[in-house]
């Protein structure tokens, strides 16, 4: 019966539950007076003995109700109570005396005692907090309402911005705070508004016995290094991670659940950025007619936005497939510089379509982004990967080199040194396509940048799994110790495009990726940072399953970004470049024609074969599982 009452009670809209707290104050002020007045005689009071100060009584409630709606005292209906309400509590209580005492004085009501306000003022905000607290004891504790309704969440930073999030989880059904987390050794153990703060390391328990599934991030001023050590490591355990998204929010006073965003695992595998050198970044593009091939793609579309912040005279954009072509220029890539975009819907293997455009445009920089780079589709479909990724460099680079096209920058990757794929193959192929034309044609600077993954491309391992995961699982992995390097596609592009502008022709660019990441623990932080527990042999209660599925054909445990040993810095702290071995023009266009034919021919085993020949590097095989 008393649950049930409870129970609707705690269902009534927020302007019932309002009206209720009012209800219940106008009933404690009067009481509270009443105590206060009996403390003061050392008795009960009869009331009869207040009958000529009756109307002090009436007047309490009359008084300090207003006050308390207007210091927003009843905003935090029914929820925990916290300091900012407690101290609410107290100025509302205070002016009602200071209100009274004056009125008192006015009608000269000498019967009643002045020093039963001050006694009052301690009763008053001892009842009125306390019937709050017993409220939340009663309807949340008793009801079991935030165990198994709401989400159990923790803030991870007791400061400013921690403060005032903890009053918006409370008033908000989804979440149940548990309290507070934080680094600084010296807030252990103690409150903040009302909330315990543990040590980071208390995580683990947390997500044991108290079932904690998300962590807010309230540190707004930690440096890009300290919040991704941080996250790092938060995400050893299976919580979700959401943060503010600034110090706006802290200065304007609006910090909610509503400002928070969720944390991606690209947030953990980024790291600190180099200030570009800004000469670097302008050499080839500003005030230049620059042409992107694969401009819809991923490195493509960035390449296409990070050109146009760079004021080139022209952007021409070439892109085979017409919704991608529609796409990036129509998500804010052209915008207000639309006179200057030039979309071309074709293909690098139209040779005179290319050619066409390079020179009715006057094109300048060339930055090659088209190829097909997924490698197990590429290695079921050889022949189509080398029509596009040696072929078509050819054919782009030839055209770029009769356009009089000043620099030509190829975007290679690190599955070309030393390929045992035919994707990797065939770039390393494009690359000496490009290391032999810039021998015949030296009024062309021809050049190529090596790099290794990046996040959230299309084909990529991080949208595979994030859709894996979405779906239930299972999360696919290929061997528990590959290894990838990952890098953000902003900071790829932008270092493409100063490898660009240092190139004097010919030589390979290699990009530092920084540290290699294990695919596999890149899945269990995923599955981590959605709240939830992988499955495995180790765990076999998790949420999400992870399966080793086996090397797939031509993959390596782990990837090289150099062939020889032969580097130089370069201007740039990310930046290297190298010397490697190249064949001269007449064996290249020899093995392009020899390729051509066997494409239309569809004689797989002989492109294959070709490739071997020609890419010394190259060792086909097919890892077992």
């Amino acid at each position: 019966m008393i649950k049930k009452i409870l129970l609707y009670v705690l269902h009534l809209d927020r302007r019932q539950k309002k009206l209720l707290l009012i209800a219940t104050d106008v009933i404690v002020l009067p009481l509270s007076m009443y105590t206060a007045y009996a403390l003061k005689l050392g008795r009960l009071v009869p009331l009869e003995e207040l009958h000529r100060s009756w109307w002090i009584l009436f007047l309490f409630p009359l008084v300090t109700i207003p006050i308390y709606m207007k210091s927003g005292f009843y905003q935090s209906v029914l929820r925990y109570m916290g300091m900012n309400a407690v101290r609410a509590t107290i100025e509302s209580v205070t002016l009602a005396i200071l209100i009274i005492g004056f009125l008192m004085m006015i009608v000269k009501d000498l019967t009643f005692p002045r020093s039963v306000l001050i006694i009052f003022w301690f009763v008053a905000i001892i009842l009125t907090i306390g019937n709050r607290y017993l409220a939340r004891w009663l309807l949340y504790t008793f009801t079991d309402r935030g165990r198994k309704d709401s989400k159990a969440v923790a803030i991870y930073g007791a400061g400013k911005a921690g403060a005032m999030l903890v009053d918006s989880i409370r008033q908000n059904d989804k979440y149940n705070l548990i309290g507070l987390i934080d680094d600084d050794s010296q807030k252990w153990g103690t409150i903040l508004n009302s909330e315990t703060i543990h040590p980071p390391d208390a995580i683990p328990e947390l997500v044991q016995n108290r079932n904690l599934k998300l962590v807010f991030l309230a540190i707004p001023s930690l440096s890009r290094s300290l919040r991704r050590a941080l996250l790092k490591m938060i995400t050893q355990y299976p919580v979700e991670v959401r943060e503010l998204p600034g110090l706006e929010k802290i200065i304007d006073g609006n910090i909610s659940v509503d400002n928070v965003v969720k944390v991606e695992v690209e947030d953990i595998l980024g790291r600190e950025p180099v200030t570009p050198i800004k000469g670097l970044l302008e050499k080839n593009i500003t005030g230049k007619s620059v042409l992107v091939t694969g401009a819809g793609g991923s490195i493509g579309s960035e390449l296409c936005r990070q050109i146009l912040e760079l004021k080139p005279e022209k952007l021409v954009l070439l892109e085979r497939s017409e919704f991608n072509l529609y796409s990036v220029t129509q998500e804010g890539v052209v915008g207000e510089n639309s006179n200057k975009v030039i979309p071309i819907l074709g293909s690098i293997l139209n040779e005179e379509q290319v050619y066409n455009a390079m020179t009715a445009h006057k094109v300048q920089t060339v930055y090659h982004a088209a190829a097909y780079k997924h490698v197990p589709m590429v290695e079921i479909n050889p022949i189509a990967g080398v029509w596009n990724n040696v072929i078509g460099t050819f054919r782009v680079a030839t055209a770029a080199a009769n356009a009089d096209v000043e620099s030509f920058v190829l975007i290679s990757t690190d599955k070309a040194v030393r390929p045992t794929n035919v994707m990797g193959a065939s770039k390393r192929f494009a690359e000496l396509i490009l290391q032999a034309l810039n021998d015949q044609h030296p009024e062309t600077c021809f050049t190529m940048v090596r790099f290794g993954n990046v996040l959230d491309s299309a084909g990529s391992v991080v949208p595979l799994f994030r859709k894996q995961i979405a779906e239930g699982g299972p999360v696919t992995v290929t061997h528990p110790e590959v290894l990838r390097y990952f890098m953000s596609i902003p900071e790829a592009v932008q270092l493409v495009i100063q490898a660009g502008a240092m190139a004097d022709g010919g030589e390979v660019f290699v990009l530092d990726m920084g540290s290699p990441v294990k695919i596999l623990d890149l899945a269990y932080k995923m599955i981590y940072l959605c709240g939830l527990k992988p499955k495995d042999e180790e765990f076999p209660q998790g949420d999400i399953p992870v399966e080793i599925t086996g090397l797939r054909p031509g993959e390596k445990l782990y990837e090289e970004l150099l062939i020889g040993n032969n580097t130089a810095k370069t201007d740039h702290p990310r930046i290297m470049k190298a010397k490697e071995d190249s064949i001269d023009w007449v064996t290249i266009n020899k093995a392009v024609t020899e390729l051509r034919h066997h494409c239309n021919e569809q004689d797989r085993a002989a492109v294959i074969s070709t490739l071997r020949k020609f890419v010394k590097e190259y060792t086909p095989y097919v890892a077992e599982s």
